[in-house]
Parts: C-alpha cells; sequence; structure tokens
C-alpha cells in the first residue's frame, strides 16, 4: 500500500504542472495606438500594422489587442492620452504623428515605443541617433530626402520647360549633412537639365504666404514639397497655394496627390506601419529599444492627380503613369 500510495503521490505532483501549463493561455500583448486623426473602424495605417502582425503569426483577440487612442485632431490631448496607456499597462505604444510621438516620451520612459516619423528623431532630440537611439524608443523614419534630385526629374518629364524650381522645406527637419546632401545631388542632376534650384524655407504656417511670395518674385515655375510633420497637417494650405500660383508641385506622400496634390513620389507609408510590427514582435520578445537601429524606408511608391495636371494645362506621361499605385481622375 505504501508504495502504491507513493506511486499516486509521485504521479499527482509530475502531471498536475504540466496539466496546469496546458490549461494557462498565452499572454496577450497590448499594443498601445496613438493617432492624430479621428476614431475609425477602416484606419489604413493600424490595417497595415494588423498585417504585419498576420504576417508574422500574431491573432488579433488571442496573442494581441489594440488599445487605440484617436486625438481628433486636437493634439494637446496626446499628453493625457499617452499617460493613459501607460497606466493600461500597454507592452509597447505605436506613436505614428511627431505630436504623438513627443507626447509619449515625455509620459513614459520605460514603455518601449514605436515612431514612423517624417522628421530626423536624431536632430530633433528624440533618439540619440539612427543607428543607436537609446532610451525606450526605436522605428521606422518616412523620410526620404535622397529622392530628391529624381524627384526633380519627374518634374522635368511632366513639364519639360521648367527652367527654377523652388525646394521648399523646414529647418530643422533634415541634419546639416543630409540636407547639403540633398542639395548637392539635386543640383547636380539640376545642372545638365538647364534648371536653378531655389530653396525657400517654411518654419510655422504664418510662413506659407512669404515663401511662396518669394517663388512668385523669383520666377520659379516648379516646386518640390520635402515632407515633415507641420507640412503633413497643412498639406491641404500647401496644395491650394501651390494651385493658385500655378506650379507644378511634387510631393513625398500619396496623400498629398489624393488630396489634390500634381504627383507624389516617396516612402511607402503603409508598408512602414506594416514593417512596425515587426520591431513590435522584436520588443514583446524581449528586445530592447535601445537596441534596435531605426529603420529606413524600403518601398517607394508615386501617386498622380490627373484633375490637377489638367488644372494646370500639363499631360502626365505614359511612362510616368506607369508607375503610378494610384491614379485620381
Amino acid at each position: 500500500m505504501r508504495r502504491r500510495d507513493f506511486i499516486t503521490l509521485f504521479g499527482g505532483v509530475a502531471v498536475w504542472p504540466l496539466a496546469a501549463r496546458a490549461q494557462q493561455s498565452p499572454k496577450v500583448a497590448r499594443i498601445g495606438w496613438m493617432s492624430r486623426g479621428s476614431t475609425t473602424p477602416n484606419d489604413p495605417n493600424m490595417n497595415a500594422f494588423r498585417q504585419g502582425m498576420r504576417e508574422l503569426g500574431y491573432m488579433e483577440g488571442r496573442s494581441f489587442v489594440m488599445e487605440p487612442r484617436y486625438a481628433d485632431g486636437k493634439t494637446e490631448l496626446m499628453p493625457v492620452q499617452a499617460a493613459e496607456l501607460e497606466r493600461a499597462g500597454v507592452d509597447v505604444i505605436i506613436a505614428g504623428p511627431f505630436e504623438a510621438l513627443q507626447a509619449a516620451k515625455q509620459s513614459t520612459s520605460h514603455v518601449p515605443i514605436i515612431m514612423t516619423p517624417s522628421a530626423d528623431p536624431a536632430v530633433a532630440g528624440v533618439v540619440t541617433s539612427l543607428d543607436r537611439p537609446g532610451g525606450n524608443i526605436t522605428g521606422i523614419t518616412e523620410m526620404m530626402p535622397e529622392l530628391t534630385a529624381q524627384r526633380l526629374k519627374l518634374l522635368t518629364q511632366i513639364k519639360p520647360t521648367l527652367s527654377r524650381v523652388a525646394i521648399l522645406w523646414r529647418p530643422g527637419t533634415l541634419s546639416q549633412d543630409a540636407f547639403e546632401q540633398m542639395l548637392k545631388d539635386t543640383q547636380a542632376t539640376a545642372r545638365p537639365l538647364g534648371v536653378q534650384i531655389q530653396i525657400v524655407e517654411a518654419a510655422k504656417v504664418d510662413d506659407f504666404d512669404a515663401a511662396f511670395s518669394a517663388m512668385e518674385k523669383e520666377r520659379a515655375d516648379g516646386l518640390i514639397v520635402l515632407i515633415n510633420p507641420m507640412f503633413a497637417v497643412q498639406r491641404r494650405h500647401i496644395i491650394e497655394r501651390a494651385m493658385n500660383f500655378k506650379l507644378p508641385a511634387i510631393y513625398e506622400w500619396k496623400v498629398f496627390a489624393q488630396d489634390g496634390g500634381l504627383v507624389s513620389y516617396g516612402a511607402d507609408v503603409l508598408d512602414i506601419y506594416r514593417r512596425a510590427a515587426g520591431l513590435a514582435d522584436k520588443i514583446l520578445k524581449g528586445a530592447k529599444p535601445a537596441d534596435l537601429p531605426v529603420e529606413r524606408p524600403t518601398r517607394i511608391e508615386m501617386g498622380v492627380n490627373l484633375k490637377s495636371a489638367k488644372a494646370l494645362g500639363l499631360t502626365v506621361p505614359d511612362s510616368i503613369l506607369k508607375q503610378a499605385v494610384q491614379i485620381i481622375e
């Protein structure tokens, strides 16, 4: 009897923990999401992130849940929303808009943050450097200033008579080295095309009128707009001014073409949000944001607005239309 009792006891002790482990559910990751926009059941950026999570084997509701916070355009709410996410115990925060990133950075120093900034985060002081971010932040940039020379070529294909092209940018968006390299490459492309380059700055919304007046004074007949957080928010105002001044303009993001801009050529923003899931996966598995270099865009997309082309009296060549992922007619 003693031996049988021992075996029963041994079996109970040995088997019970295994059964308990089998019944335990895996930890459900809680992912905070911060957006400048309004609450919507079909947020394209979030859907792209969800797609990335699915591709990595995650199932929403079973292995991860989203904790969204939408500011509805009221960016002053974002610090409160970031603090809410920290109190909610999220495992990581996806902070795309720069205002969301700043709010999340101010609200927490220990919850990992994944950013998708449209300005150099090192220049802005968000990370120590792109290669070694430090702290609790990493991500993927949405900027592609290195494509500016190619944007100039595309613009001259749409309007071959261009002689002076303005580049509108916001100081502080790029490092000095990155800006100087962009300008050097663009001027090298412009010379054989017979095009002069004019640099125009707009640090705040109130600078737009003076910026476009400077373009008109110098007789610019084309425009390249470099992305930054303020320009993204004010894109309709920029597009409206460019159209009013009859300036063929090329922008970085497809959303500019969707909102009336002539053409866009730059990073595939939805792909960046899809790839952000890869960083979330690494962090959820124990990686530290400080050890994950800030990544660059890997996919480029073009958008063309034929309505705007018609309004400007321009014909977009078939060679460009064939490259476009979206054509607005």
